[in-house]
């Protein structure tokens, strides 16, 4: 009954919270009331799993009165037949809760700021840069996902040397967070008159959005630069001060946005920008200590680790922090990587279960 008795703790605090959100003053504190309606969402699937978990408990019990107690032999055939289904359904249940009870990262269900950067291999790097960009563009375009390029730098053959991006979506964090890490890829390049296979490489880095409830930003602080955009964007480029640089002065973080035509709609990108960048710091810090208490991790904050290569001569790509080599790299390419996620998250769930049970 440890389980049941975990499952009450939390639907006890589930049903605290509701009471506190319908408090006619909940809403005067308004990052409070923010983060009561997240916990509140949060812990509804722990205490949907709770009742179902009850409900089977109880079926359990009663079916096993009836064959105890019941004489015709055909009823007490079904009823053996519905305790093994309960039972089963109990044990499958069980592994359900322990993965929901397991702490969750807080910044899971947050947007997505991704940034990706050509690293080794010069004009090549920067196409598999745009490969990656379009990889991506294509999979949250399926998940039914807003992307938003916020600042690019185009390569000269093609891709990017640089591009940032924001994708907006429930769980789009936790669901990209895995892709963090340095990307190999093996090919002939275009470039490349012998025909020989080169090795290169591009870094890709996602962060959690920060809300203005996260990180407090004092004008004072922030000095603003207007300049005329550059690249692609018809009449209005190098005539109309829209681009925007922030520079926050206490930190020395710069942030620049050229990416719409308003100067109003660049500015609000950037701010989003710079608060992700500034509270990146901090969450970094979160997930070195995350780091220390685990042996090793699926998802990390180590920009330098090489977490995957694309094998175009032998349609293979290998994830090497979970050993998995899929041999549908065209597809992987177009967009299709949940394969690649999910594992990556069974890895990770694997990993989070097992520290849990050795604390």
């Amino acid at each position: 009954m440890e389980i049941l008795g975990k499952l009450e703790v939390i639907k006890n605090r589930w049903e605290e919270i509701a009471e506190q959100m319908s408090d006619p003053d909940a809403m005067k504190d308004m990052k409070n009331f923010v983060k009561l309606n997240k916990d509140y969402k949060d812990l509804e699937p722990v205490v949907q799993a709770y009742k179902e978990y009850k409900g089977l408990l109880e079926g359990i019990e009663s079916t096993r009165e009836i064959l105890q107690t019941e004489k015709d032999a055909e009823f007490k055939e079904m009823a053996k037949e519905e305790l093994n289904e309960l039972e089963k359904r109990k044990e499958e249940l069980e592994e359900e809760i322990r993965l929901l009870l397991i702490p969750k990262d807080p910044q899971d269900d947050k947007n997505a700021v991704m940034e990706i950067r050509a690293g080794t291999g010069g004009d090549e790097a920067s196409i598999f840069a745009g490969d990656l960009f379009r990889m991506y563009q294509k999979y949250c375009e399926n998940k039914g996902w807003k992307v938003e390029v916020v600042e690019m730098n185009e390569g000269t053959a093609g891709g990017f040397k640089e591009v940032v991006f924001n994708v907006i979506g429930n769980g789009a964090y936790g669901t990209l967070k895995f892709e963090s890490g340095v990307h190999r890829v093996q090919r002939v390049p275009k470039t490349e008159t012998q025909g020989r296979v080169h090795t290169s490489a591009a870094s890709v880095v996602v962060l959690p959005e920060a809300d203005e409830f996260d990180v407090e930003l004092n004008d004072k602080d922030i000095r603003k630069d207007t300049y005329c955009s550059s690249g692609p964007g018809g009449q209005s480029v190098n005539t109309t001060y829209s681009a925007i640089r922030l520079t926050h002065i206490p930190s020395g973080l710069v942030v620049t946005c050229q990416d719409e035509k308003s100067q109003i709609k660049n500015l609000a990108k950037a701010m989003k920008v710079l608060r992700t960048r500034l509270y990146e710091q901090e969450y970094n810090k979160y997930l070195e200590e995350m780091s220390s208490k685990r042996k090793t991790m699926v998802a990390t904050g180590d920009r330098s680790a090489k977490i995957r290569t694309y094998n175009w001569p032998q349609g293979r790509v290998t994830d090497h922090r979970i050993n998995l080599t899929l041999y549908n790299l065209q597809s992987i390419i177009d967009g299709d990587i949940q394969e690649l996620i999910d594992k990556l998250q069974m890895a990770e769930n694997a990993e989070r279960l097992k520290a849990e049970i050795e604390n």
